[in-house]
């Protein structure tokens, strides 16, 4: 699908010089020939408001401008649309190296405000100023978005635009680099459950509750890794975390970090130990399961046995991720460094220099959950199933 190269027209109108050219253009899933395109070239400068014809700077842009538009010439089909390129390239290109969760959130965020405000653009010819302008209107009109989502939206363009420039669908650099975060509110406190309040849910949830409580709290699983736990990961010291659910999907954790073993304390060995023989001593097999041998969602959960316990008794419910906020807090406080809280918690955003050159021996953080430990056992609390319908297992769901 050769077609000739093409100088481009060149006129004045108005402040501004523009050119004219037609181009292929990806539009819908099918390939187009757009004639008579029109484009801002360059402004008119004072000294050339008089000129009819362009000046030699003005074509000079007219040369670089038409070496973009020439170059498609040979690959005419990679002229997408920005729609057509996420749904065609990029979103198929991170189905398989992203969490379920992470790409259903990508997912969420693109369809619902990306691409009904940018799916239309030219992924060629998408610069800068329109990647400002664009995230300065999805800040305009939501005003309640926060600078962490805006940034996420920010993250999501910059990878689609990297992927093009990787694979030669555009020219770099990344439209995206030079961008602002446009002002947004900033997101809300976040809750961290104390070490007296998870004591005081420990006491009333019934099991398998709390047991999963234990876990979340003092090995500072996520709800999905809890979700995924199999007795084989459990060998008494530690607690491997190799896998994790989402809406009833078995994958990844969610990172390559978050892939390793936590050590389990002297109080969560009781809960699990207990839990094991509640379920006929098993040493294989899904750790928190229903009747019908598939995991245990931690929303049914919530629902049937920890909001109905905790509602009463007046004691907050502020999500999974409290516990494992707490943890850290409750380290920290004990005076563990914060590296060590970090491979604890099997997180990854650190520094470079921090993740890949100052080591945490597994001796250390053995260590800062030991301290964790002594700290819970001078609560006395006792992992005897004494606490309400302790033992209490069959779910269905």
């Amino acid at each position: 699908m050769q077609t000739r190269e093409q100088k481009g027209y060149v006129w004045k109108k108005g402040d501004w010089w523009w050119i004219r050219y037609a181009d292929w253009i990806v539009e819908h899933g099918t390939m187009t020939r757009k004639q008579d395109l029109a484009s801002k070239l360059a402004p008119v400068l004072p000294e050339h408001r008089r000129l009819t014809r362009p000046s030699e700077d003005v074509r000079e842009e007219q040369k670089r401008f038409m070496v973009r538009i020439n170059g498609s010439r040979k690959a005419p089909e990679c002229n997408f649309d920005l729609k057509s390129f996420a749904r065609k390239v990029w979103l198929p290109s991170i189905e398989g190296r992203l969490s379920a969760s992470t790409l259903h959130c990508y997912r969420y965020y693109w369809n619902r405000v990306l691409e009904p405000r940018a799916g239309a653009l030219s992924l060629r010819d998408f610069s800068t100023p329109v990647a400002q302008r664009l995230l300065d209107e999805i800040a305009r009109q939501n005003p309640e978005m926060t600078k962490t989502t805006l940034h996420k939206l920010k993250s999501m363009l910059s990878a689609i635009f990297k992927l093009a420039i990787q694979q030669d669908y555009r020219n770099g650099p990344n439209p995206l680099r030079e961008t602002s975060l446009p002002r947004a509110r900033e997101s809300g406190e976040t809750i961290a459950y104390n070490l007296d309040t998870v004591l005081a849910m420990l006491r009333i949830v019934p099991e398998p509750s709390r047991t999963v409580i234990a876990v979340a709290a003092f090995a500072g699983l996520r709800r999905g890794e809890i979700e995924g736990l199999r007795w084989e990961a459990y060998d008494g010291d530690t607690l491997k975390v190799t896998r994790a659910m989402w809406q009833g999907i078995e994958g990844e954790p969610k990172s390559r970090y978050s892939k390793a073993a936590v050590p389990v304390v002297s109080p969560l060995r009781g809960f699990l130990d207990q839990h094991r023989l509640r379920r006929g001593n098993a040493e294989t097999g899904i750790m928190f399961e229903t009747r019908n041998g598939t995991p245990l969602s931690m929303n049914n959960l919530l629902n049937d046995q920890i909001r109905p316990a905790l509602d009463p008794a007046k004691i907050p419910w502020s999500g999974f991720h409290a516990f494992r906020r707490g943890l850290a807090t409750n380290l920290h406080d004990l005076g563990v460094d914060d590296l060590t809280v970090q491979r604890i918690l099997r997180h990854g955003d650190v520094s470079t220099t921090r993740r890949c050159y100052i080591k945490t021996l597994p001796e250390q953080s053995v260590a800062a959950m030991k301290k964790l430990e002594t700290l819970i056992d001078q609560t006395s609390l006792i992992c005897n199933g004494s606490a309400t319908g302790a033992g209490k297992v069959e779910l269905v769901h």
